[in-house]
């Protein structure tokens, strides 16, 4: 079936150029997307696998120390695609003060998206659904650092941009006039929050997130904020209860495709095979993350264990042990305040954990030294690691 296009080129004209520039049709597509059998499989094993992976929310006390560590994941992915070289221990230097290993405003980049997904999860608890304005906060807090205050932080575009290229008019692609886009955001939101007619959430995610693409609101962080946009209406939808998922784990493994099937809804109306490849994303990142989380609990439960035979310095070893599930690199100073003991019982602590095996220390100095709870960094670290070699360019 020929699809005619999801939207219309218009004319643009500059002082330097004309060029012609794309803006989307209001969502749900039109004609309404072919739901093949095996195309409806794949979003029911992915709705499947995310609810397995919310079940991990739902059924355990520490969720939330998985919580901490998993959005960082997330932060580090997603940040990786847009061209970032922070990896997962350089953020978490980063957030304890110690000296990354990266330029120290990649790091920063990165920990300004964690900060941004808890403001927009802070946002949709208080009250204020998907929209403009939600999506206008979160922007502000991604781009809350040196290179991004140059790009209007938390302010829709009111000049063109563009991605790929030098100009409009060798550009990849031509995201919509600045005048157009407060009436693509307007419909965009309206379809956010099943206006005038619900869409299952799933699917509505991954129509929402090629659309913001498409629209590209802002000056900077579009490829950042879409891929949150993902996680944050899977959340606000009740699919969810945490953000445990990191999509950007298959998205930056498959980056390529994933910017060509991006264009292929824009050039093509190819809205199949992007809902094909999203649905796959869902259901194996979901899946890892059930994996991983898991892992990571039988490791806490082992070494909980193992701890709990020291007898007398058993009760202040778990509480520094606890603290470092949620900071697994992490100073004697931060663990002070973390734990809520003194700095001769966090010391005394870590000795043990280190005589068990559990803790390693990394930097061989005298003071502040950095401390590592080697083998939860290690399970948070094996999907990066096994990715590291994937590469490509930003083209979001």
């Amino acid at each position: 079936m020929h699809r005619p296009l999801p939207g219309r080129y218009v004319k643009v004209r500059s002082p330097e150029e004309s060029f012609q520039a794309f803006v989307p049709a209001p969502l749900p597509p039109q004609p309404p997307v072919e739901w093949s059998p095996a195309l409806r499989r794949r979003f029911d094993d992915a709705l499947v696998a995310l609810g397995r992976l919310d079940a991990v929310t739902a059924l355990l006390p520490n969720a939330d120390l998985l919580l901490y560590s998993f959005v960082r994941k997330e932060a580090v992915l997603s940040s990786q695609i847009e061209g970032t070289q922070s990896s997962l221990a350089d953020l978490l230097l980063f957030e304890i003060h110690e000296e990354p290993g990266v330029p120290i405003d990649d790091a920063r980049e990165v920990s300004r998206y964690v900060a941004a997904l808890d403001r927009g999860l802070t946002l949709l608890r208080g009250g204020l659904p998907i929209s403009t304005r939600l999506l206008c906060g979160v922007h502000a807090t991604l781009l809350d650092h040196p290179h991004g205050r140059g790009k209007t932080p938390g302010e829709v575009r009111r000049s063109q941009v563009w991605v790929g290229g030098t100009r409009p008019g060798n550009a990849v692609f031509v995201p919509p006039p600045a005048d157009a886009v407060s009436a693509s955001l307007t419909a965009l939101e309206q379809f956010l929050n099943d206006k005038p007619s619900p869409t299952p959430p799933l699917i509505k995610a991954a129509l929402a997130h090629v659309q913001f693409e498409t629209i590209h609101p802002f000056l900077d962080g579009n490829g950042r904020l879409g891929r949150l946009l993902i996680v944050l209406q899977l959340v606000a939808d009740g699919i969810l209860r945490e953000p445990l998922l990191y999509p950007s784990l298959f998205f930056k493994t498959h980056r390529a495709l994933y910017y060509e099937l991006l264009n292929g809804v824009r050039l093509h109306g190819d809205w199949e095979r992007w809902l094909d490849f999203f649905a796959e994303g869902i259901a194996v990142t979901a899946t890892q993350a059930m994996m991983t989380a898991h892992a990571l609990l039988t490791l806490v439960d082992n070494d909980r264990n193992r701890i709990a035979g020291l007898g007398r310095a058993a009760p202040s070893a778990l509480a520094v042990h606890q603290a470092m599930q949620k900071q697994p690199l992490a100073t004697s100073a931060t663990l002070v305040q973390a734990a809520g003991l003194t700095p001769a019982t966090v010391n005394k602590s870590l000795a043990h954990l280190q005589n068990l095996g559990i803790v390693q220390e990394m930097t061989r100095r005298q003071r502040d030294r950095v401390f590592s709870y080697r083998r939860y960094v290690h399970l948070l670290n094996a999907e990066l690691e096994s990715d590291k070699a994937q590469g490509g360019e930003s083209g979001l």
